[in-house]
């Protein structure tokens, strides 16, 4: 059974929430159980002020639990919720300076966009109502639009809506709870960068929960890749995708080839690692974890280059497996997507970018594969190779 929330001591009562509050938003050993399973563990995060912040994960991370306890529409069964010095934890949503937007929008379909904007704001009885309404439609780039009913209006166009209708209260915090999941492809792109700009012109604090990693990669400051109810890396985009520390992190944010390999040799600035088929590789000494032998080799499919078997490789001095054979090609545009062979019987995953005068290959073509060092990372054999990968997506 799911512990009961009680105040501590000293706590300002519920309902009493600020809503002019600033600052970070903090959450300290933020839990959350549904009977036996435990959707949130003991989860310690801080976002900072005016930063665009993205939880990424699979369904069932615990991303959309974090956001909800975050809005005050699910109960922490333990930690707390901080923006700035003003504790939410136990304050009713409508009491916290903070607005959502959802996947579905929830415009009010009779008013028009004008008067789903000022919503809020005539509720509240606030002043210039008209000034307020007018600026935020600018920045959104409605003002055309202003006399239309959602109905008239596109998916784009709604979700500004939906936007501007948050944005207009001037909340600390901004949740994005999918925002763009409703929307084709290319209209989700382009939103991605509206979403952006629209953030970095208000400085308002976004916390944006999506399974997307383009989405996060594109838009976020920093990510917060979340697996089971915890945090399993933190960091800006860049420096997640480059220097995965997890499996689970090197599969679900993107790609990866991981092979398993024994460190032989190690040196002040590299080490060299045994791959199967007597295929040996360096990975630099910062990307290799101390006091390890067993490790998964780890290196993205776009890092990787195919040359004709026996041909020497353009850049010396780079990582190298010989033999292997061309399993499946497919010509994607941009780039050519290779499935190649190994000699010990693994396949890996290889996109070449299509510069002009590109060789193309074909299943069964011979070559050989190379990487610089430096573009290679090695991880913990005890982890699970296939984490991130295969995920249920029914458990919601």
């Amino acid at each position: 059974m799911a512990e009961p929330v009680r105040p501590r001591q000293g706590q300002r009562p519920a309902g009493s929430g600020v809503a002019s509050a600033s600052g970070d938003l903090v959450l300290s050993s933020l839990t959350k159980r549904f009977g036996p399973f435990t959707a949130v563990d003991s989860l310690d995060l801080t976002i900072p002020q005016g930063s665009f912040f993205a939880l990424l994960g699979p369904s069932g991370c615990g991303k959309t639990t974090t956001l909800r306890m975050i809005a005050g529409l699910e109960q922490p069964t333990v930690g707390e919720i901080r923006i700035g010095e003003h504790d939410i934890t136990y304050d009713k949503p409508y009491r916290r300076p903070v607005n959502t937007v959802f996947q579905s929008y929830a415009l009010f379909p009779h008013l028009s966009v004008w008067e789903n904007v000022a919503f809020g704001l005539k509720r509240r009885r606030s002043e210039s109502v008209e000034t307020q309404v007018a600026e935020v439609l600018e920045l959104t780039e409605l003002q055309a639009l202003a006399g239309r009913k959602p109905a008239q209006l596109s998916g784009g166009q709604q979700q500004r809506v939906a936007l501007a209708r948050a944005i207009v209260n001037k909340p600390a915090v901004l949740l994005l709870d999918e925002p763009l999941g409703a929307l084709d492809l290319k209209l989700r792109r382009q939103m991605q960068v509206e979403l952006k700009r629209i953030q970095t012109e208000v400085g308002l604090t976004f916390v944006h929960v999506t399974h997307d990693q383009e989405e996060a990669m594109t838009m976020a400051d920093t990510i917060a890749v979340m697996n089971a109810g915890r945090i399993e890396q933190l960091g800006a985009p860049a420096e997640l995708y480059e220097h995965p520390a997890t499996t689970f992190a090197a599969n679900f944010l993107g790609q990866s080839n991981l092979i398993r390999a024994t460190v032989a040799h190690r040196q002040a600035d590299s080490a060299t690692v045994a791959l199967p088929g007597g295929v040996s590789v360096s990975v630099p000494a910062a990307r290799l974890p101390g006091g390890i032998d067993e490790v998964w080799v780890g290196v993205r499919p776009e890092k990787i280059s195919v040359h004709e078997a026996g041909a020497a490789d353009p850049v010396a001095g780079r990582n190298r497996i010989p033999a292997a054979v061309v399993t499946d090609a497919s010509f994607m545009g941009v780039s050519t997507q290779y499935l190649v062979r190994t000699p010990w019987q693994q396949e890996l995953m290889v996109f070449e970018q299509n510069r002009g005068g590109t060789t193309l290959y074909r299943p069964g073509d011979q070559v050989s594969l190379s990487f610089a060092t430096e573009h290679t990372f090695a991880l913990d054999a005890s982890q699970d190779a296939g984490a991130g990968i295969e995920l249920d997506e029914a458990l919601g």
